[in-house]
């Protein structure tokens, strides 16, 4: 389609071959309005969970590290790093929930939702550098540096262990209680970052002190090699499936397929639009998404008819979804009709010609 540069204050106005319209300006509609939670204090909420994981992490990190260079466990050194890892890691997801705030301006006229994507993925690398390849160094060097002596301390480490395993808990209920009690939660991705971190450290929390236990039976570090090797996997893993989800709402991602159909069946049903020949949809964010369809429209309308048309159809739309903030009509006359394309109406068109001049 083409479009001249958007207007950061969305004002509605009619663009050749396109038009827009701000949900939060002009929406209409009811319906599912009231079941959008308020992103002020949905994020308030968030920021609570972070922090809760952020305090805890750094305590657990500092008493981690301390039993690890007393003990010498590289198992217990090795979840210090993960807690090191953790730390920083909150710190980049509250800068996500105070720059994805941000409003529209000339130079990102979508706002900055995704803002929050690029940080949960910096957490993932984080998670990745800090934490996984740190826990297999740490077993690499139990293994090749065991000179077959007694392991001494490690009655403390596994003090710090139980310690951080209580409050690597409670962290993890905090984000769980939030995960199940806040409509939309599933999509943040510093709630599901908060999660995945809390879960993989009480499994790494637990994985150490399985190794420190089997190290002090049996006296062979390769039990306390085994967990560091099990901790780094666990955690190379969870930063593969972040960053994964980051890499795709960073690229572009479409809106559910139930939303998009409802949008379309919208459509459909308008009396005026004969055709909806394209409808493409992109999330900008938690509560921000990108509407653009070409329509093809009844005959006999005039210029008039359809600006007034576009608007109220851009209004339902908006008006129905208020994430649908971004809402763009492009009206294209549909090439003759054959009995393949009476079958299959709902098909791209790419050959139709836009009435006003766009593509």
């Amino acid at each position: 389609m083409n479009q001249r540069e958007p207007d950061t204050e969305k004002t509605g106005t009619k663009t050749p071959g396109a038009t827009t319209t701000d949900a939060k300006t002009s929406g209409t509609g009811k319906s599912g309005v009231d079941d959008v939670p308020d992103p002020k204090k949905s994020d308030g909420k968030t920021r609570i969970t972070i922090l809760v994981a952020l305090a805890a992490n750094i305590v657990i990190a500092v008493a981690k590290a301390i039993g690890g260079l007393i003990s010498g466990s590289p198992a217990l050194l090795s979840e210090a790093a993960h807690s090191v890892a953790d730390s920083v890691n909150e710190v980049f997801l509250l800068t996500a929930l105070h720059r994805s705030r941000r409003p529209a301006d000339r130079r990102h006229p979508f706002g900055y939702g995704k803002e929050r994507y690029f940080w949960s993925l910096l957490a993932a690398v984080g998670i990745f550098v800090m934490g996984g390849c740190f826990s297999f160094y740490q077993g690499y060097h139990a293994l090749v540096t065991d000179d077959g002596e007694s392991p001494s301390g490690y009655t403390a480490g596994l003090i710090v262990l139980g310690v951080a395993l209580a409050a690597e808990g409670s962290s993890l209920l905090r984000a769980l209680h939030q995960l199940r009690k806040q409509k939309g939660s599933a999509k943040d991705p510093a709630v599901r970052t908060v999660v995945a971190e809390d879960a993989t450290a009480v499994l790494g929390v637990l994985l150490a002190m399985a190794g420190m236990v089997l190290h002090l039976v049996t006296g062979e570090v390769a039990w306390e090699a085994g967990a560091s090797f099990g901790i780094g996997l666990l955690l190379v893993f969870v930063a593969y499936r972040l960053g994964a989800e980051a890499r795709v709402q960073l690229v572009g991602e479409s809106v559910d397929p139930e939303l998009r159909g409802r949008i379309a069946s919208l459509l459909d049903a308008q009396p005026e639009i004969d055709n909806v020949a394209q409808l493409l949809t992109m999330r900008l964010g938690m509560e921000s998404a990108l509407i653009a369809a070409r329509i093809d429209l009844v005959p006999g309308l005039d210029s008039e008819e359809i600006e007034l048309i576009c608007v109220r159809i851009k209004r339902s739309v908006a008006g129905t979804w208020p994430e649908a903030d971004h809402v763009f009509l492009d009206i294209t006359e549909a090439p003759p009709e054959t009995p393949e394309t009476s079958q299959n109406s709902r098909a791209p068109q790419t050959s139709g010609t836009s009435r006003t001049g766009g593509t």
